[in-house]
């Protein structure tokens, strides 16, 4: 791979972003209608490959079902305001009016309860009994001291998602997560990331995760390139990843792992370029938080946002669009892409000619960049 001289001590390979890159039409076309858009994961299927990232502004318990019951898959994250607080509802509508210049020292204060593990149990359990795939998410740094609690809730998949995740944590304060020996002993599947690299994410999936979540740092509401320096630019970092899936698929004698995209996808364009690059689902923070029934209010943060030590995100105004129906099927009312989500993939792949998810990992894609308007 060619590498660009930044000076003379310092070289780099060309990095891309979804907006670098473009999808190609090919020589056949299919009606929409005849497009599959489901994928499965473990024993579990999913009308749409869309999953809600497990940050406060996008999940509570009512809009995880409201999501699963549309086909999808919501992720509680289970260190937020519903596993701290009994009534979380007026903390919510507090942070949605929060001067800009104070929201971030506020949002500290309000996360600084304590995580009970009793509401763990209960949010887990008010989603299961609505009938829809129960998923809850907690950090690295969270797992070992609730992973029980989450599965003895009776959780189906758990997400362990950080900024970055490593297979080879190195810490001289604490023993760190094993994640081999912790999924090989779990009885339910693990979704683990991110990771934003072919060597991270072949590591990952040699410790046995389902799923692996691609992304450092590049939604909405995060700042970790201007705070930390850090950044992957998503195309380039599915791409890597989708070829780690490749080589551990032969290495491991016919084991897949899920891809999933996480973070940078504002719009339908860059969902449909996601799966292009080799994704196979994408995990949505502030496109869903634009919905009506999303607990944001129109604002959308992460748990990046409210470090106690060093934030690095902010709470950003999204906006109240729609209904969350519209913004995953439609119909649209306005033409950036920020609405019938779905129905924008379905039309890319049946323009392109491809029939399912698989199929379209392969439609042809250029270096395009363009200046968004």
């Amino acid at each position: 791979m060619t590498e660009i001289e930044i000076g003379r001590g310092k070289r780099g390979r060309r990095a891309y972003s979804f907006d670098d890159i473009a999808v190609v039409p090919s020589r056949r076309t299919r009606d929409p209608e005849d497009v599959s858009v489901g994928w499965q994961i473990d024993a579990y299927h999913f009308d749409i490959p869309v999953i809600a990232a497990p940050m406060d502004s996008v999940v509570s318990p009512d809009s995880a079902i409201a999501l699963g019951r549309l086909g999808g898959l919501p992720v509680l994250d289970l260190e937020g305001l519903w596993t701290r607080y009994e009534d979380p509802t007026p903390l919510l509508a507090e942070i949605a009016t929060l001067d800009p210049a104070l929201a971030t020292a506020r949002m500290q204060e309000i996360y600084a309860a304590e995580i009970q593990p009793e509401l763990i149990t209960s949010r887990l359990r008010e989603i299961r009994e609505a009938g829809v795939t129960v998923a809850g998410a907690l950090s690295p740094q969270r797992t070992q001291q609730f992973w029980k609690t989450v599965v003895d809730a009776g959780v189906d998949l758990f997400v362990i998602r950080g900024t970055t995740v490593s297979a080879e944590h190195v810490s001289g304060r604490a023993e760190p997560l094993n994640l081999k020996r912790f999924i090989y002993e779990l009885d339910v599947p693990v979704i683990v990331g991110g990771a934003a690299s072919y060597t991270a994410a072949l590591h990952l999936m040699r410790t046995g995760a389902a799923g692996v979540l691609v992304g450092f740092g590049g939604g909405a509401a995060h700042t970790t390139r201007r705070t930390l320096g850090i950044h992957a630019p998503m195309a380039s970092a599915i791409a890597d990843v989708a070829a780690a899936r490749r080589d551990y698929l032969d290495e491991s004698g016919g084991r897949y792992v899920h891809v999933i995209a996480d973070g940078g996808m504002g719009d339908s364009g860059d969902i449909v370029k996601a799966v292009a690059c080799g994704a196979d689902a994408v995990m949505l923070g502030a496109a869903l938080a634009r919905a009506t029934e999303a607990p944001g209010r129109g604002l959308h943060w992460g748990s990046e946002s409210h470090h106690p030590e060093l934030p690095r995100g902010e709470r950003v105004e999204v906006g109240a669009l729609a209904p969350l129906e519209q913004i995953l099927f439609g119909p649209g009312r306005t033409a950036d892409g920020k609405s019938n989500l779905i129905g924008a993939l379905r039309r890319a792949m049946a323009t392109t000619g491809y029939s399912d998810l698989k199929e379209f990992q392969r439609v042809e894609v250029v270096v395009a960049p363009y200046q968004r308007s």
